[in-house]
């Protein structure tokens, strides 16, 4: 098997041209499409004996699963494919900053970037859920934003099929125990419900600039999630504002928005009058028929880029991330 390096072709298609996130199941490279003639990101899994089988089967179900939902606020992918031995998965690059970078370097954020981000984020996981997808991962490092402020979720390499079986190992916890839904914490399975709550840590970080729920271990990190409430939010974030990060902060699943449409409807980000679709029975169940794919909601003029991106850097500085930038897991 050929070493990865710059230069090298994947089949017969892919020149990868530099490496630009890693992580523990796969490498991330900026790509050529000889073909299309087009910079694309591939996902290069990483050889792993020990956990080659499980790696390989989540890895089908990202390509699978990504491969199946299109809108706007979701990163595409385009292909996937196996090369001497060597899986990987191509898809869009998306010109911006991963969420958790711009949390780092900017600290809290200004509450209608915070509404925008929330609202895209919400769209996505409203299609992502209607095609009966769980994402079980939602947090700052899966969520790209691009230069104009468009929304890009990405990394569904844990994501589930309501009907599917999962792919764990024995006695693993599967997510990130800094934004892990309750119900995850004590090993209930993931639902729709269970994205939105991990939406709304990210939510209460971004109006924070800190995690809401993080006790330094994972194990005190996930209790914390079923045992304490969160943070009082500043006084100066807007009332509605407020009452959406706490609805979806509610413990009980029950209690959280019925689906991620709703939540886009209620940060203005949908029409009101689909506040009642019944996007699923139990808050994700399965496909319903009549579902409307809505066109995103970017910044607007009010609320500049400066608002989303790390101070004193100029779009023409901000990097190029791949749709999976793994090293930035958090």
């Amino acid at each position: 098997m050929n070493r990865l390096v710059e230069g090298l072709r994947l089949g017969d298609r892919y020149v990868l041209r530099e490496r630009i996130a890693s992580g523990g199941m796969a490498d991330v490279w900026r790509a050529v499409d000889d073909v299309l003639k087009r910079d694309v990101a591939v996902k290069v899994m990483r050889a792993d004996p020990d956990n080659e089988e499980i790696f390989l089967e989540r890895f089908r179900d990202e390509a699978q699963h990504s491969a199946a939902l299109l809108h706007t606020n979701i990163t595409t992918v385009f292909d996937f494919g196996e090369d001497d031995h060597r899986n990987y998965l191509v898809m869009e690059l998306v010109e911006g900053l991963p969420l958790s970078a711009v949390i780092r370097e900017q600290g809290a954020m200004a509450p209608e970037p915070v509404r925008s981000i929330l609202g895209q984020a919400a769209l996505a996981l409203a299609t992502a859920h209607e095609a009966g997808v769980v994402h079980r991962d939602v947090k700052p490092a899966n969520i790209l934003v691009r230069e104009d402020g468009l929304v890009k979720l990405t990394d569904f390499g844990i994501a589930r099929a309501i009907d599917a079986i999962g792919h764990t190992r024995v006695g693993e916890m599967l997510g990130t125990p800094n934004y892990i839904s309750p119900e995850q914490a004590v090993g209930q399975p993931a639902t729709g419900a269970s994205d939105l709550y991990s939406l709304g840590v990210v939510a209460h970080e971004m109006l924070t600039g800190n995690r809401p729920f993080d006790r330094g271990t994972p194990i005190a990190t996930a209790l914390c999630h079923v045992n304490e409430p969160p943070p009082a939010l500043d006084e100066d974030v807007p009332e509605d504002l407020r009452a959406v990060v706490a609805s979806l902060l509610e413990k009980d699943p029950a209690d959280r928005p019925d689906n991620a449409l709703a939540v886009a409807v209620m940060l203005g980000m949908a029409p009101p009058e689909l506040a009642d679709v019944d996007v699923d029975a139990d808050v994700v169940s399965g496909a319903s028929s009549g579902y409307v794919v809505l066109p995103v909601t970017p910044l607007t003029p009010s609320t500049p880029l400066e608002a989303v991106s790390p101070p004193d850097r100029a779009p023409a500085d901000i990097p190029t991330m791949a749709a999976a930038p793994e090293e930035l897991l958090d």
